[in-house]
């Protein structure tokens, strides 16, 4: 039984490092999804706390499995994971019975399971909390482990450490669609032998007799019927969902509606794109370098555009307002957080291939830029 113990204190441990890491180095991408959830039950309110639940949440998984990995406070760290797992495990239920997002988030972009998918994994992780707690008093060290301790808070500080970089500057780790090296029309591509979604209708009739509605599938709905049976409505429902391109809402619309994406994409020439999934709320600490660098791309021949989920009116404003000589298109706000960690962003583009990105607290000089060319030169990026 100690082996089985200790199998599962560390396997245990070791899942609730990887998933307060994996939310820790993408602090914004953590806060998104408490906002779909506060979103999803009505809890508005809510949503100026997202990002410290966001981080505080990484922080406590990531604590916790550093304390079950290295046996240090096993007491308390084996109760506070049982705690977490039994907790998490009636959100997790309530969340697959409901619906209200199709991801739960628990591993961040890393890893991405269906609700139920994410409830049976919590059933799995609780049988290992439970396993740990009710052993841990025969199996625990009697002595207080100096060293381990000490490796435990210094790997806790570093983590610390690498959250507040990701959220000053950019996720150390990409795990989205959009990386760095990403090419984006490769990645809307839709394979020839992909699954296909697929559909079932369900047709509601009442019965004459009863006056009750019924459903029925398009093997035994009873439409030569008529004495027993009324026709009330048909609704299509998703059965089984097909095969999705990892990118697959990715546009840039004019103000008439037109997607332009192609241009862009397909062009050979260098594409700057300003990302600001809303304007108003942008820091613009780095305006003087978003504009070095706009002059830097129009007397180059380099596209330099702006995408933004605000209204392009509006957009039109700030630009003036900012003296930025750029044009702003729209493209869906979801895609513009994933595309890049910040508010604005700005990615490089060329032939549709992500070749940098930038948070606006990196964006690069024209001489820092330039070099980045020189280096792309070197790699046969022309």
């Amino acid at each position: 039984m100690k082996y089985i113990w200790h199998l599962s204190r560390v396997l245990l441990g070791l899942v609730f490092i990887f998933s307060g890491f994996v939310k820790g180095i993408d602090p914004l991408g953590s806060a998104y999804k408490f906002t779909d959830y506060f979103h999803a039950w009505n809890m508005e309110a809510l949503v100026g706390l997202a990002l410290p639940l966001g981080i505080l949440l990484s922080v406590a998984e990531f604590v916790i499995g550093i304390a079950l990995v290295t046996n240090v406070l096993n007491k308390f760290f084996s109760w506070f994971a049982l705690l977490f797992m039994s907790f998490f495990t009636v959100v997790t239920l309530i969340v697959a019975i409901n619906n209200p997002v199709t991801d739960c988030g628990c591993f961040g972009d890393a890893l991405k399971l269906s609700n139920w998918g994410t409830f049976y994994k919590n059933i799995f992780f609780l049988a290992l909390a439970i396993i740990t707690v009710v052993f841990g008093k025969r199996y625990r060290p009697t002595k207080f482990p100096l060293i381990a301790t000490i490796m435990a808070g210094a790997t806790v500080f570093v983590f610390v450490y690498l959250i507040d970089y990701s959220y000053k500057h950019l996720p150390i780790i990409d795990f989205r669609p959009y990386k760095i090296g990403t090419n984006i029309p490769e990645g809307m591509n839709m394979p020839a032998d992909a699954a296909q979604d697929e559909y079932a209708n369900v047709f509601v009739y009442e019965n004459l007799k009863t006056g009750k509605e019924k459903e029925f599938t398009e093997a035994n709905y009873p439409w030569q019927d008529t004495l027993n049976w009324k026709f009330v409505s048909m609704e299509t429902e998703l059965i089984k969902k097909g095969y999705e391109p990892p990118i697959h809402n990715f546009t840039i619309e004019t103000p008439d509606g037109e997607d332009i994406k192609d241009f862009f994409l397909y062009d050979e020439a260098y594409t700057f794109m300003l990302i600001s999934k809303n304007l108003d709320e942008a820091d613009w600490s780095a305006l003087e370098r978003i504009k070095e660098l706009t002059a830097y791309a129009e007397e180059h021949s380099m596209h330099f555009i702006g995408l933004t989920a605000s209204e392009l009116d509006r957009a039109s404003e700030v630009a003036e307002e900012k003296e930025l000589p750029i044009e702003f298109f729209n493209t869906d706000e979801i895609t513009l957080k994933t595309m890049v960690r910040a508010n604005p962003g700005l990615i490089l583009l060329k032939k549709g291939t992500i070749l940098d990105k930038w948070h606006f607290n990196n964006i690069p000089s024209v001489e820092e830029f330039e070099r980045e060319l020189t280096y792309f030169g070197q790699r046969g990026i022309e």
